[in-house]
């Protein structure tokens, strides 16, 4: 059982990482486009969400990332313009474990729990955006920082991050599809020549030597002065370049086409390899295993150190996700586990933040390996995605009362273990129409915004605090208001819903 646990977490993973590849042939070009519109992303609610929808296209942050970075690096886009699509991305990224736990739908408990730890992350980034986007627009405060600790140190190029679990997933992965991610950074940046070019990577590394010989015999195609190619072996400029060897190397359906093949398939390969994870952990942690593993993960360390805890669990998640090298792998990862009631969300918390902040420091050892000239403002657009995270841990971690995601996750685990298809409302509205939404108002200007935003943050506000009233102290609060029950249905009730998506659901079945 444990080889086999093993054998489909690893294909998990590359069913995540050919997932990404699909969201980037699907809408890559889109997303290029996107930030390629400077006017727009100078403001920063449109630059936020620009940053999401991006994300979200793409399914990483870390792509998402590096064009920002590209951007900058090449004088296309301002740092303080640019701290907000890294915001924005930090949201989007959280898309993916929220998807992983739509698969633990079958059983309403486990549901609860894997849908409360996901959307833990999602609660998060939200409300570290609601606090720290104005906080950036008024007193640009993280730009300031960074630019404070980028000309406090004599910082010299590095290497690149070091891509530790790609070095076991890319030998399968290659042989499915392999990506020329430049392009899309090419049509942010405004390279036209590369619109009407596929992401589809056909041309690889060089050829090793005899291969070069053996394809170099005479007589080469030669096209143009200085392009040559035989059959697998291309010479452009004197540089000979192997074809690749990948499953859509020679074919002739478009980019969309095979994104949508790979995103049905990685899709179905995901769904399969969690549920029978999700089944082979049941029968491993059975009772007493279950216990002592349960009390390992969940225990506090001893008296005087206890509030420490949390922060060992957060360099636990940082160090998980440097080595993994992507914040969407790990928190994915221990969805399921959230959901068994192995790990408890107050534990899955820590270390979902701690996953935060190790996925930028691969992004900040990323941003060291940029050349001298664009090292700065490389490194101090990554350094912004650190100070971010570090920001929004110390708003929402220290003190218990302000752990607020735990809270908001928790209930929406309780809303989404009553109605099932709460989960797929949440992502639509949470990842794709109110982000669009919010774009569409900004595009307005600044007035628009505020007088929409503004009364309808304010009535959020109200909600909230009455409904902590009716909680905790109703007496606080006048008679009518003590219930919602003077709205009507509707407005405060998902039943009316469900009862039209049960009735529809029904109607579909009995007529197939």
């Amino acid at each position: 059982k444990v080889p086999l646990m093993f054998g489909f977490l690893y294909l998990f993973v590359c069913s995540l990482d050919v997932l990404s590849s699909a969201f980037q042939l699907a809408g890559g070009k889109v997303a290029g486009d996107i930030f390629k519109d400077n006017a727009i992303l100078s403001n920063p609610v449109a630059g936020l969400v620009v940053g999401i929808l991006v994300t979200v296209l793409v399914q990483s942050s870390s792509t998402s990332t590096s064009i920002i970075v590209s951007m900058v690096s090449s004088g296309l886009l301002e740092v303080r313009s640019a701290i907000p699509i890294i915001m924005g991305s930090n949201i989007g990224t959280s898309v993916t474990n929220t998807i992983v736990a739509l698969m633990q739908a079958g059983d309403r408990s486990e549901f609860k729990r894997a849908f409360a730890g996901a959307t833990v992350h999602d609660c998060f980034n939200w409300l570290s955006v609601l606090v720290l986007l104005p906080l950036e627009v008024v007193s640009g405060y993280l730009h300031h920082v960074t630019r404070l600790v980028v000309a406090t140190f004599n910082i010299r190029s590095g290497k690149d991050a070091p891509d530790l679990l790609k070095i076991i997933t890319e030998p399968f992965t290659k042989l499915i599809i392999q990506l020329d991610k430049s392009v899309i950074t090419g049509i942010a940046t405004g390279d036209e020549s590369l619109r009407n070019r596929s992401l589809i990577r056909v041309w690889c590394g060089p050829a090793s030597p005899q291969m070069a010989t053996v394809g170099l015999g005479p007589p080469p195609n030669c096209t143009s002065p200085g392009h040559c190619s035989t059959k697998g072996i291309e010479v452009l400029h004197n540089i000979t370049r192997q074809k690749c060897k990948h499953l859509f190397t020679d074919t002739p359906l478009p980019d969309l086409a095979v994104g949508l093949v790979l995103l049905a398939g990685s899709l179905v390969v995901l769904c399969t390899c969690l549920i029978l994870l999700v089944k082979l952990l049941n029968s491993l942690l059975k009772g007493q295993v279950a216990k002592a593993i349960q009390k390992v993960i969940n225990t506090d360390l001893p008296h005087p150190l206890s509030w420490l805890t949390g922060y060992f669990a957060m360099v636990v998640g940082a160090g998980m996700t440097f080595v993994v090298q992507s914040s969407s792998v790990f928190t994915s990862a221990i969805t399921p586990l959230i959901g068994l009631g192995v790990i408890s969300i107050e534990r899955a918390y820590p270390l979902t933040l701690g996953s935060n902040i190790g996925t930028t420091t691969t992004a900040i050892l990323a941003a060291l390996a940029s050349p001298g000239d664009k090292l700065a403002s490389s490194f101090q657009i990554a350094l912004c995605h650190f100070f971010f995270n570090i920001s929004g841990i110390l708003l929402w971690y220290p003190l218990p009362f302000t752990r607020l995601p735990i809270r908001m996750a928790k209930a929406l685990g309780e809303r989404t273990a009553k109605y099932r298809w709460f989960a797929v409302l949440y992502l639509i509205i949470c990842f794709l129409l109110l982000p669009s939404l919010i774009f569409g108002i900004s595009m307005a200007g600044w007035r628009a915004l505020v007088g929409v935003g503004a009364p309808f943050l304010g009535l959020l506000f109200f909600v909230g605090l009455v409904n902590a009233l009716q909680a905790h102290s109703p007496g606080r609060l006048p008679k009518w208001l003590q219930t919602w029950d003077f709205l009507p249905a509707w407005m405060h009730s998902l039943q009316p819903l469900d009862r039209v998506i049960t009735q529809a659901t029904l109607c579909c079945t009995d007529r197939c």
